[in-house]
C-alpha cells in the first residue's frame, strides 16, 4: 500500500478541471471502437504541439490517417512491416492539450520514453492491451506524480500517490473493499474519466470518427 502524500502545488493541482465524468460517461468506447478498444494507449500532453511530442519520443512523421479505423488498420500494417520494431501514433490537438493515440501500443506509459518527454507540461497517459494489462501514468515536468494497474487501483506508487483517491473513487475505480468479486470491472472508462479530471480534456464519439490525425511512428525500444 501506499504512504501519504503531500500537496501539490498550485502549478500542478491535480484538481485541472471540475471535470464530474465517470466511467459511464465512457461506456461508449468499448461498444463503438472494439477494435481500438481491445488494446491501446491514450496520452495527453499539455502545451506541446503533436511535431514537438513526436520529436521528443524520437519519431518521425507518417501519412494522416482519418478515423479510428484507419489510424488502427495503419498502426497493425506497420508493426507488420516492421517486425514490431515501430509504434504508429495518431495526433490531434485539443485546445492546449494534444492527444496521442496508440493502437496496440505503449509508449505512452513507459517511464523511460514517458518521463523525459514530459519535461516543462502534464502528462497523463492510459494503456490497456489485448492480456488485459493495463496501466495509468500521471507525469508532471519527468516527475512520476502516480502510476498504478487500472484493475488494482489500491496499489499506487510515485511522488504524490494518494492525491488523486478522491477523483479515483469518483471515476469508477473498483476497491478491494468496496466492491464484491462478480462487479463488472469499469477499470477502462473508469481511466478515460481520471484522465478527463487531470486535463479538462473529454473524449468523445464524433473526435475519434471524423478526426483527421496527423501521424508518426517511433522506434520500440
Amino acid at each position: 500500500m501506499t504512504s501519504s502524500s503531500t500537496s501539490a502545488s498550485a502549478s500542478t493541482s491535480a484538481s485541472a478541471s471540475a471535470s464530474a465524468s465517470t466511467a459511464t460517461d465512457y461506456l461508449w468506447f468499448d461498444e463503438r471502437f472494439p477494435d481500438l478498444a481491445q488494446a491501446y494507449c491514450f496520452t495527453l500532453v499539455h502545451n506541446l504541439p503533436p511535431s514537438a511530442v513526436l520529436d521528443r519520443l524520437g519519431g518521425r512523421a507518417e501519412p494522416s490517417r482519418t478515423g479510428a479505423a484507419a489510424i488502427v488498420e495503419a498502426a497493425y500494417g506497420l508493426l507488420e512491416r516492421t517486425d514490431s520494431a515501430r509504434q504508429f501514433i495518431a495526433m490531434t490537438t485539443l485546445g492546449s492539450w494534444t492527444l496521442l493515440i496508440e493502437p496496440n501500443g505503449f509508449l505512452g506509459v513507459t517511464e523511460e520514453r514517458a518521463l523525459p518527454a514530459s519535461a516543462g507540461t502534464r502528462w497523463v497517459s492510459h494503456f490497456l492491451n489485448i492480456n488485459g494489462v493495463s496501466s495509468f501514468l500521471w507525469a508532471e515536468d519527468t516527475t512520476n506524480r502516480l502510476t498504478f494497474e487500472p484493475g488494482v487501483p489500491d496499489y499506487r506508487w510515485g511522488t504524490t500517490p494518494d492525491e488523486l483517491l478522491e477523483a479515483m473513487h469518483h471515476s469508477g475505480f473498483q476497491f478491494w473493499s468496496e466492491v464484491s468479486e462478480t462487479a463488472t470491472d469499469l477499470s477502462a472508462p473508469a481511466a478515460f474519466a481520471l484522465a478527463e479530471h487531470l486535463t479538462g480534456v473529454r473524449l468523445t464519439p464524433g473526435l475519434l470518427q471524423e478526426t483527421t490525425f496527423i501521424c508518426g511512428s517511433a522506434e520500440i525500444r
